[in-house]
């Protein structure tokens, strides 16, 4: 029986931003955080602090009503600890303490007004928490500033904070994007934070942004929806960005539906600063990241042990634990794949084998949904999945890998060909493998811990065999002898089941 969810270890962040005002309850304060509560107001309160020195009047009322919300949602969701930060408008605006004062009393925690180093921190910190060993420069466009940070694995450098928000250059120009582009020209031209991502990432954090990767997903036909770690080429994104721009010059950009009305006069303003930042750091692919402030600032919380800790094992092992018959037999599957890779001599890097350890602990998640659709099922919820520290292709592969396992290996239940196309042939060789495996591993044990260890692996010669210890003779039968016989033909071997 699972157990019942603790409210009162549930957390949320309250995000005054430029833009937009957020509110974010996780589940509990871990290494893969889950959302279950999101909901933001696109309030513009830093839309004239670059002008004027002030939040404009109606955006602080919009503010404070989204904020009294917030912190009734958090009453009724019963939230265990809020943690409240405000970021460039506030720090920056004359009325901002004033407004600050006002939005602590409502929400009953004190805000942190984060300062511009601190803000690149932690963005690069939520860029570290969902992004597998990341290496290249962070930037985080928000509405008021443009934070940008060096990041290498889990180290983090100091970072630079620059008035080039979406808001704020609109704000500045006087809604020119001509003068715009001055004013960003300017100011990157001589930062050396960018000059230091020649030929690696650029890690491109915030909400218009992300409107960006949106569109070029919906134009581009790409078969995902998913824009956490999505990636293109940095020549492809400085066209899409000069594409970008062409059409906010010829005003067609207001036409398009798929980002909110208030957010779609700042695209230009994003691409403008995309395109520049891809000439000036010339990195080799731009890569999209919906973690963020938000999450570096639960993942700077966290002990050492657990920010160590990899993401994808972490939210995989949420799953199992959640939508698995058995937790256990999952992680008795790893060790059994594990024999069987070392067995037939399976050449696998680190990350081909986190790959394989993920897809070992998802390889039960679909067992309640109807066995005509748990292959298609499974496929959808791996791909699309809410978590990080994975890429679009070991989605993909780790998908294919339990599709397989549910679907079978037939050329009638065929994977759709746009998801097969997500990954290079040997990786779609290897997603089969595994899912064999599986269909062998849950035939036997019937997803019940305790069984897969007393079964091992043999291989001598061409011929790899499959031993059963006396005690579990009785689970053999011919199905299962055919299925390992399928798995034995994928590596090249004959196939043979021995009772000992």
């Amino acid at each position: 029986m699972k157990r019942p969810r603790n409210r009162a270890s549930s957390v949320a962040v309250i995000d005054i931003g430029s833009n937009s005002v957020r509110l974010v309850v996780y589940e509990s304060m871990t290494r893969s955080l889950v959302p279950l509560f999101n909901e933001k107001t696109l309030c513009g309160l830093g839309r004239e602090v670059q002008t004027t020195g002030l939040l404009a009047p109606d955006a602080v009322a919009k503010a404070l009503t989204s904020l009294r919300r917030f912190r009734a949602l958090c009453r009724v969701m019963k939230v265990g600890r809020v943690y409240a930060i405000a970021t460039a408008a506030c720090r920056d605006a004359t009325n901002g303490p004033d407004f600050i004062a006002k939005a602590e009393r409502i929400c009953g925690v004190p805000i942190e007004i984060l300062s511009g180093p601190r803000e690149a921190k932690l963005s690069a910190l939520g860029v570290v928490s969902g992004i597998h060993k990341p290496d290249g420069i962070v930037g985080d466009l928000g509405g008021g500033s443009l934070e940008l940070i060096d990041v290498r694995g889990n180290r983090v450098r100091r970072g630079v904070t620059l008035p080039l928000g979406s808001l704020a250059l609109q704000d500045a120009s006087h809604n020119s994007l001509k003068r715009a582009e001055r004013i960003v020209k300017t100011d990157l031209s001589g930062v050396a934070q960018l000059k230091a991502g020649r030929g690696r990432a650029f890690y491109a954090v915030g909400g218009t942004w992300r409107a960006l990767a949106r569109i070029h997903i919906i134009q581009s036909g790409y078969p995902l929806r998913v824009m956490h770690d999505y990636s293109i080429p940095a020549p492809d994104a400085l066209d899409f960005a000069r594409r970008l721009r062409r059409l906010a010059s010829a005003n067609v950009l207001a036409n398009i539906e798929v980002v909110a009305d208030a957010r779609r006069p700042l695209l230009a303003y994003a691409a403008l600063v995309l395109e520049y930042v891809i000439r000036v750091a010339k990195p080799k692919t731009i890569v999209f990241s919906t973690f963020g402030v938000r999450e570096g600032l639960f993942y700077e919380m966290l002990p050492q042990a657990e920010r160590s800790r990899d993401g994808l094992i972490c939210a995989a092992q949420a799953l199992n634990e959640l939508l698995s018959r058995s937790a256990r037999h999952a992680e008795e599957l790893i060790g059994w794949t594990d024999r069987l890779a070392r067995v037939i001599r399976l050449r696998e890097t680190d990350e081909d084998r986190r790959l394989r350890h993920a897809a070992c602990l998802m390889s039960d998640i679909g067992w309640r949904v109807h066995p005509d659709y748990r292959g298609e099922q499974t496929l959808n919820l791996i791909t699309n999945g809410n978590f990080g520290s994975i890429s679009h292709q070991g989605r993909a592969f780790v998908a294919l890998s339990v599709f397989y396992r549910y679907a079978g290996l037939s050329e009638q239940n065929e994977p759709p060909a746009i998801i097969r196309g997500l990954v290079p042939p040997s990786m779609d060789e290897r997603a089969r493998l595994l899912g064999a495996a599986f269909r062998v591993a849950h035939l036997i044990s019937a997803a019940r811990p305790g069984v897969l260890p007393a079964t091992h692996f043999r291989s001598r010669g061409r011929k790899l065999m499959l031993v059963f210890e006396h005690k579990l003779v009785d689970l053999v039968a011919d199905r299962v002898g055919s299925r390992f016989k399928q798995l034995a033909r994928l590596v090249g071997r004959s196939g043979s089941i021995v009772r000992r």
